[in-house]
């Protein structure tokens, strides 16, 4: 290739350079350029080479002459090219391969000189929609692909224009202008909370990571309290409920669905539903509860005892295939903050229609059970019904009425402790750990109290919802029916007995257990010391007890099963998968609060419970929120395993998940 003398192009740093050769060899060419340097070339990087040679002869005033007018007449040139008109008519020929003077001539209609030619190849290297240059030809890109690029071109522009407007904004809502408004607001606010939540994995992690950059948004927070100041996340924001993409809203249909007028008593009772609304139900609930799912009532018979467990039939409003079960599914529980609560049900349904509310007749399924007054269960039935509740007790007033007097409430609580002692007896492990109540004021500050979980009122609900629920599995598994059955193998050791309230012999033994089992055919429980177990108590605000009721209902009415074994497997299945995250969200927030309690505390003392004592780590559990910490080893401390302590608050961070302790 004899290209002494030609003048030639390649690219430089995104521009089109004009060179004349001064000299070659079979790899590199060595040339002057339009801007006077003399540069060594690769041959794989010259775009187009005249046809007309220059003479070496020209001094270098000339030479510079010479590349600068065909620089200009060729940049003039460009502007004359209409690539969209010259692809329409190169499109339509097959194969799409053409050498560059070829479309020249189509473009200027004239015969193709090395200006126009070089002029082409500079269009289509600045508008690569229509045409690629490929190892000397040209080729058209197809009606598909022109459609493709156009839409890749129009994102390039739209992110350029949010790159350019929207560091701007997002400084001035830093700033505190919460009310600047841009075109792209939305769609930035968007972006860099899905950047926040899910990190590199997030769609436009990338766009987000450089507008961040570009407004001076670094710290690893900043995105949140962005989104705070712009009134898109609320203070203190659930961060582990976006994240884990877990439903808080119900959707119009859903809604409309659960619409639903008060039932008309008369229609309710039939053959299959008894009445029962002269039995003088009370229900006993936390004093913030309003969704009532159970109700208790009493009875003498002889030296027996009638007792009455009445569970809200939630399946009369929620059927297989509705709208409502479908998203009760997807939910599978009902979850509970300190700042919010949010209902696997609509909350037309979770507190109304299916909530036991005093005064209110309403459906049921009764489990009516005869007990000794040893707390032997002599005999039972599960009844469909209608019921009215006569008293809503808190747990304090039940005390208070326990303690005063209260037959119902006294025989209840009596019955109680005798079928929690029969469960001990069969091996049951009462583990009770308090309740750790978290409560925010206005200002944002952080309360915690402990109550206790074995009360008399606390233990008299839990020991007949435990009973309905033996009942309910022993009813399934009588008729060889399958179920949602929960079962635990024995502890790995039994270190106390079933009884035990000390806290660190509590903490010891519960890491002795094994994990629990959802099964379609009973196991026993070990943990309930109950040869089968299931739960049918809280139907508004667990799936598993929804699935049950209507399994239940079903092989009551003597139609057989609602559902088959490989039908509750995939139920069975699905409820484990959705609770994991559900349950890693509860814990997630559960330790956000409790970290914000303590950012409280820098700098002070706390007392502790040294449960675990190793080599290289201290194992705690702070005693005023029962959270849990961990501590390397002190020589100047000598407590052991059971012993109270206190520690140091050091540093506490709840956003970053950060808590460090000190001797």
């Amino acid at each position: 290739m004899a290209l002494l003398g030609a003048i030639i192009e390649y690219m430089e740093q995104g521009r089109f350079i004009c060179a004349m050769v001064l000299d070659e060899d079979s790899k590199r060419l060595r040339l002057i350029n339009q801007n006077g340097r003399e540069v060594n070339l690769p041959l794989s990087r010259v775009l187009h080479q005249s046809a007309k040679r220059h003479a070496l002869s020209l001094n270098r005033d000339e030479q510079l002459r010479l590349l600068k007018e065909a620089d200009q007449v060729r940049q003039a040139m460009v502007g004359q090219i209409d690539l969209a008109e010259i692809w329409q008519l190169a499109s339509e020929e097959e194969g799409g391969n053409f050498s560059p003077a070829f479309l020249a001539e189509l473009a200027f209609g004239e015969d193709a000189t090395d200006n126009h030619v070089a002029a082409f190849l500079r269009s289509i290297f600045v508008d690569r929609l229509y045409f690629k240059y490929k190892e000397g030809l040209v080729l058209a890109h197809s009606p598909e692909a022109v459609a493709a690029l156009r839409l890749k071109q129009e994102r390039e522009r739209e992110q350029e224009a949010l790159m350019s407007t929207g560091a701007m904004g997002l400084k001035h809502l830093w700033e505190g202008e919460s009310t600047a408004v841009w075109e792209e607001r939305d769609r930035c606010l968007s972006l860099l909370g899905d950047y926040y939540l899910f990190g590199s994995e997030a769609e436009e992690s990338e766009l987000a990571r450089e507008l961040l950059k570009k407004a001076g948004l670094t710290g690893p927070h900043d995105v949140y309290h962005l989104l705070i100041k712009a009134g898109v996340w609320q203070a203190h924001e659930n961060v582990a409920l976006l994240r884990y993409r877990i439903p808080v809203d119900f959707s119009e249909e859903i809604a409309a669905a659960a619409q639903v007028s008060e039932p008309v008593a008369e229609e309710l009772v039939g053959r299959n539903r008894r009445d029962f609304r002269e039995l003088p139900l009370l229900t006993i609930d936390g004093e913030s509860t309003r969704d009532y799912d159970d109700a208790l009532h009493i009875e003498r018979r002889g030296d027996n005892f009638l007792v009455g467990i009445h569970i809200s039939d939630v399946a009369h409003y929620v059927a297989p295939g509705t709208p409502i079960y479908e998203e009760a599914a997807r939910r599978m529980t009902s979850l509970y903050f300190p700042e919010t609560q949010i209902p696997m049900l609509p909350r037309s349904l979770s507190e109304g229609v299916c909530s036991l509310v005093a005064g209110k007749a309403r459906a049921a399924v009764s489990a009516m059970v005869l007990l000794s007054p040893q707390g032997e269960v002599v005999e039972f039935d599960l009844i469909p019904s209608l019921v009215t509740v006569k008293r809503q007790l808190s747990y304090p007033e039940a005390e208070r009425l326990v303690a005063g007097g209260d037959w119902e409430l006294q025989t209840l609580a009596r019955l109680s402790e005798q079928l929690k002692q029969r469960r001990i007896e069969k091996g049951a492990l009462l583990l009770p750990v308090p309740d750790v109540n978290i409560s925010i004021d206005a200002e944002g500050k952080v309360a915690v109290a402990l109550s206790p979980v074995d009360t008399i009122s606390r233990s008299l609900v839990a020991e007949f919802m435990v009973l309905a629920n033996t009942l309910s599995a022993q009813f399934v598994a009588d008729r060889q029916a399958p179920g949602l059955f929960r079962a635990q193998d024995e502890p790995h050791q039994r270190l106390i007995g079933g009884g035990e309230k000390d806290l660190f012999s509590i903490f010891r033994q519960r890491k002795q257990l094994k994990p629990g089992e959802l099964l379609v055919y009973p196991k026993p429980h070990s943990g309930v010391g109950a040869m089968q177990y299931t739960t049918v108590t809280s139907p508004i605000r667990r799936f598993l007890d929804l699935v049950m009721q209507h399994q239940i209902k079903q092989l009551l009415s003597g139609r057989g099963a609602m559902f088959s074994a490989d039908e509750l497997a995939g139920v069975a299945g699905d409820i484990s998968k959705v609770l994991s995250k559900v349950n890693q969200v509860r814990r997630t927030r559960h330790r956000y609060w409790l970290l914000r309690y303590l950012e409280q505390k820098v700098g002070g003392r706390i007392e502790a419970l040294l449960v675990n004592k190793g080599p290289k780590r201290i194992n705690l559990t702070l005693l005023d929120c029962l959270l849990d910490a961990d501590m390397p080893p002190s020589q100047s401390v000598s407590a052991k395993p059971g012993d109270v302590t206190t520690v140091r608050v050091a540093k506490v961070d709840a956003l970053d998940n950060v808590l460090r302790l000190e001797w």
